[in-house]
């Protein structure tokens, strides 16, 4: 039986696991994909016999909290994340992936991957987590997944948390892997707030990256919504010939070419909660929606979390 286990193993969950578990808590760790990412993901493919990846979701983190700010010294020094100008001054991206700072975090961590929490139930010894054909146990349960999937997992035991989690609503995404025979004529970025086009970034020029000429192009929420349930293949097309007509590049010789749709790219941010925790029934929730939509406000959010799960701690023994 863990003390807490978390649900959820990206940026906020794995930011109050660290904290716990330095605090001397025993933590496990769910999460429903096959390795460390998140909405930091990269995928590796091969182009042209050479492997390479793509950071299609967040493109860049920013740093701005001090106590973030020392936590992204750290990861610089240990050389899983980096500056990257191009993005702006205080632009950071993982190093040689987005994913590099969350593996990081993982590594010392009791990550269980490829396990989806199915159910929750609340039992005279604590709590009682299914997980396919497993169960875990634990003495407090914490949430670190959107908003949407926390509330759905919380209906029936934190109908409160639930509900909060309920009322946010997120802009979905559509992002679009490309790799090229031939650099492209263009800035490392590209940023609009009216197109169908909202980002592109040359993702071969980040920190850390080697291989063929590969860009990252991510579509408007309004777009992303016009495309929502069409095909990947269908969706990876119109938004490359987005793409083209924005940028007024010529097209050239497409070496690979997919996409990946994010239900929940966006969250609206509640600003000023940060994280929630029920100490009667030992259950909280974290997340960027809770404080604000980055990198970063998911972070300060497990912080946050972690915080409020250790001061209850300290008043239960006092």
């Amino acid at each position: 039986m863990a003390d807490i286990l978390i649900i959820g193993g990206g940026m906020a969950g794995l930011s109050a696991a660290t904290a716990l578990a330095a605090s001397g808590q025993r933590i496990t760790v769910l999460d429903k994909g096959r390795g460390p990412g998140g909405r930091m993901a990269a995928r590796r493919v091969e182009i042209g016999g050479e492997q390479v990846s793509f950071d299609h979701g967040a493109q860049y983190f920013t740093a701005r909290d001090p106590a973030f700010r020392a936590v992204v010294a750290a990861w610089e020094a240990a050389g899983v994340a980096a500056r990257w100008p191009a993005a702006g001054d205080d632009a950071w991206v993982g190093t040689p992936g987005m994913n590099a700072c969350v593996k990081a975090m993982a590594a010392a961590l009791d990550v269980r991957w490829g396990v989806r929490a199915d159910g929750l139930a609340r039992t005279p010894q604590g709590w009682r987590i299914e997980a396919g054909e497993a169960v875990f146990t634990a003495a407090s349960v914490l949430v670190a997944v959107p908003a949407e999937q926390a509330a759905v997992l919380l209906a029936g035991v934190a109908p409160d948390l639930a509900a909060l989690a309920g009322s946010i609503a997120s802009a979905p995404c559509w992002a679009v892997m490309a790799g090229f025979a031939a650099p492209l004529p263009l800035a490392d970025t590209f940023r609009s707030d009216t197109g169908p086009v909202s980002w592109a970034a040359r993702n071969s020029a980040k920190p850390g990256r080697a291989g063929a000429e590969t860009w990252v192009i991510h579509a408007s929420p309004a777009r992303s919504r016009e495309l929502i349930d069409l095909p990947k293949d269908e969706v990876a097309r119109i938004l490359l010939a987005d793409f083209f007509a924005a940028t007024g590049a010529a097209p050239t010789t497409l070496l690979h070419l997919d996409a990946h749709r994010w239900l929940y790219a966006q969250p609206e941010a509640r600003q000023g909660e940060g994280a929630l925790y029920d100490r009667e029934l030992r259950i909280g929730i974290a997340g960027d929606y809770l404080h604000s939509p980055r990198v970063e406000g998911a972070w300060l959010s497990g912080a946050a979390l972690a915080q409020a799960v250790l001061q209850e701690r300290v008043a239960s023994t006092s």
